[in-house]
């Protein structure tokens, strides 16, 4: 399994680590997988809804004439159904 080290770690953001990995019983190493594997999905998250919204964006840019429908547009043709 492959090894990270970390060099010039703020020492708060270390002491921030202990005590989480104390508060639930693991390693300083599992613990830093943890909030690592966290983070990572929360930036897929966060990458995802930034390529949805390009698309958007891409969409209005490449097909000025196509306008959205307001959200009263929307419930009217709702309610007309």
């Amino acid at each position: 399994m492959p090894a990270l080290q970390i060099r010039n770690l703020d020492q708060g953001i270390y002491d921030s680590i202990v005590v989480l990995a104390k508060e639930e019983n693991r390693s300083i190493a599992q613990q830093t997988t943890v909030l690592l594997r966290s983070a990572l999905k929360l930036d897929a998250k966060e990458f995802q809804l930034r390529n949805a919204l390009k698309t958007i964006k891409n969409i209005q840019i490449k097909e000025p004439h196509r306008r959205f429908p307001t959200s009263e547009e929307l419930i009217r043709e709702d309610r007309d159904r």
